[in-house]
Order: C-alpha cells, then structure tokens, then sequence
C-alpha cells in the first residue's frame, strides 16, 4: 500500500471522527427534543435521552467516504461498490428512524424485513454479496445475512456502549484482514466506520456531560453496514475454512440473538416481544456492574477477533481446532447464563 492510499485513510478516519463528534451535541440540542428514549422495564437509564445518535455516525460517516470519493484519483469503478452501500444505509437509517418516531408501537416486523431485503438487494445489484456459493444462492444467503444481523445489532443495542463498541471493534477486525488486499471500498468503509464509532462512543456510553443513543436507526444502520462490510473481505486465500471469520468477528451480536430468541420460545413468547434475557442483563443479574460487563464484553470480542486473524492465517487443521474450542466455549457460556426458573 502506497503512501498516498494511507494518506487517503487517514483522512477518512479523521473527517469521520470530526464530524461524529461535533454533529452529536448539535444534533441533540436541535433534534433531540423530537427523538427521546424513556426508562421503562428493559430500559432502566436515568432521565430522558435523544435518540439522535444514529444520524450523527451516518452524516459523520457519509460525508467522510462523500469527501474522499470526489477528492481521490482512483481508476473508474474501485469505488463503485460503496453506491450500493450508501443506498441500502440510507434505506436502512430511514426506516430504524420511522420506526423510532413511532415509538413505543413502531414498525411491524413484516415492513421491517421488506425494507430491509431492499436494503440487501441494493447491495447485491452492485455485487456487494456472498461469492463462495454459486447463484441464486449466493444472493439468497446474502438477504439472510444482512437482516439478521441489522436486527441482531438492534437487539444488541441494550446498554450503554455496547452496540457502539461491537461495531468498532468489528471495523478494526475487518480492516486489519483486509488490508493487504487491494478492495480498496472495503478499506475506507472500515476506517469510516471506525471513525464514526469511536467519535460517538463517548456520548452513548455517558462519558460526556450530552448523552445520546444510537435508536433504532442508529443500531440497524451499524448491522446493515457491518453486515456490507464483511461481504467485501477476501478470507480464504490461505485457508478455505476462513469463509467463517465473519462469524467468529461478529460473534456477540449474533449469539446474543439466537439465545434471546431460544429463551423466550421456551417461554413461550414471540422472539419479537422484548424481555430481559440479553447476554448482557443476564451477566449483570449475576453481581457484575454495568461497566464489568461491557470490560468483559469487549474482551472476549477482541479473543475471538485476534482468533479470526489467527484462522485466515492458518492451515485447516488449526482451524478446525479453533472452530471447536469455539463451539465448546459458547456452550459453556449458554449454560452459564442460565437462570433459575422462579
């Protein structure tokens, strides 16, 4: 990589960042008074919080690739990918918003997926999608992998932090496999992104005296994105079992959905219907502070990231060891959560 593609980066992060971390008390004395989040059950912060975050990180975000596609020289087409990336986001942001001003009745499920496939498709038009399977396949498991995981981000988005630090480690994990590849799109959506995410970190974790959340278009916008970003990394060059990197990547959101959707089934509830069986609660209803959890949370992110660098790197049977210590991990860890039935 060339001197002039890092000066490129470096000014996508820093442009992000600025712009992230000044729109996010602008936007909160300006629009916030229209987008609240109160306490309720599942929701126990203190005092009324703007739901504005999420338009920061995407004007943030935006602006930045914005102002670096029209100030680059790159050959015609090695940004193309990002259009479809910016349309699905934008899809993606308008409907979390719709579904946060109507809160607390919001959008029905079967909207939200319409919605969301579109979002996908846009991404497959411009060959934003899963490659290891022939078609139509391939587009088929690409609309898969992007609703789930804008909805598991949303799901995620619990506590303070934790969906805003999921999805900047996660850029951070992305970037470091991509980088000796020449998907230039990947690069700068990751350095974008992690600009973003970390300039609003310390408004959504309360750091700062203005605290804000990222809302539903906020957390879905950051699944949609993570969800583009991992289609666009090349992670079997060296082994064909790396194909699974993404999983091990964005492990918490994605194991944090399926066992909230298993325990409330076994309630017999909707996996729809709020409830507090999130990773997260789960662990702080054992003794640890707000703050232990997300330290923990974040630390097992960043094990499970250095071991998908690790996979990309190393031959099967490594692999294969490692997707077992994985496998036989996650099922300790289910069982820990469990609770007592009362």
């Amino acid at each position: 990589m060339d001197y002039e593609t890092l000066t490129f980066f470096a000014r996508a992060f820093v442009l992000s960042f600025a712009l992230t971390f000044i729109l996010t008390p602008v936007f909160c004395k300006t629009l916030g008074k229209y987008l609240k989040d109160t306490p309720t059950e599942l929701k126990n912060h203190q005092g009324i919080v703007p739901l504005i975050g999420g338009a920061s990180v995407l004007a943030g975000f935006l602006a930045s690739l914005t102002i670096i596609r029209f100030t680059t020289n790159f050959p015609t087409g090695t940004l193309r990918n990002l259009r479809g990336i910016f349309l699905g986001t934008v899809i993606i942001f308008i409907l979390g918003l719709i579904d946060d001003i109507r809160k607390p009745k919001g959008l029905s499920a079967a909207t939200r997926l319409i919605f969301q496939a579109l979002a996908a498709g846009c991404l497959i038009y411009f060959n934003v999608k899963i490659q290891f399977v022939p078609e139509p396949w391939g587009s088929i498991l690409t609309i898969f992998w992007v609703c789930g995981l804008t909805n598991a981000f949303n799901l995620l988005d619990i506590q303070d932090g934790l969906a805003t630090s999921q999805a900047l480690l996660a850029s951070l994990a992305f970037l470091f496999i991509s980088l000796p590849s020449e998907n230039i799109y990947v690069n700068f959506l990751a350095v974008a992104l992690i600009g973003a995410t970390l300039a609003f970190w310390p408004y959504n974790h309360g750091l700062c005296k203005i605290k804000s959340f990222l809302g539903d278009s906020g957390s879905t916008m950051l699944g949609f994105l993570l969800s583009a970003l991992a289609l666009g990394v090349d992670y079997s060059a060296q082994n064909p079992l790396a194909v699974f990197v993404p999983l091990l990547i964005l492990a918490l959101p994605i194991f944090d959905t399926i066992y909230v959707s298993i325990v409330r089934l076994s309630k017999g509830m909707s996996p729809l219907q709020g409830s507090p069986d999130h990773v997260a609660l789960r662990i702080f209803r054992r003794g640890l502070t707000k703050k232990q959890v997300l330290i923990c949370l974040i630390l097992g992110t960043i094990i499970l990231d250095l071991l998908a660098y690790i996979v990309t790197k190393s031959n099967v049977t490594v692999t294969v060891l490692i997707y077992f210590f994985i496998l036989f991990f996650a099922t300790i860890f289910a069982l820990f959560l469990r609770e007592k039935a009362k």
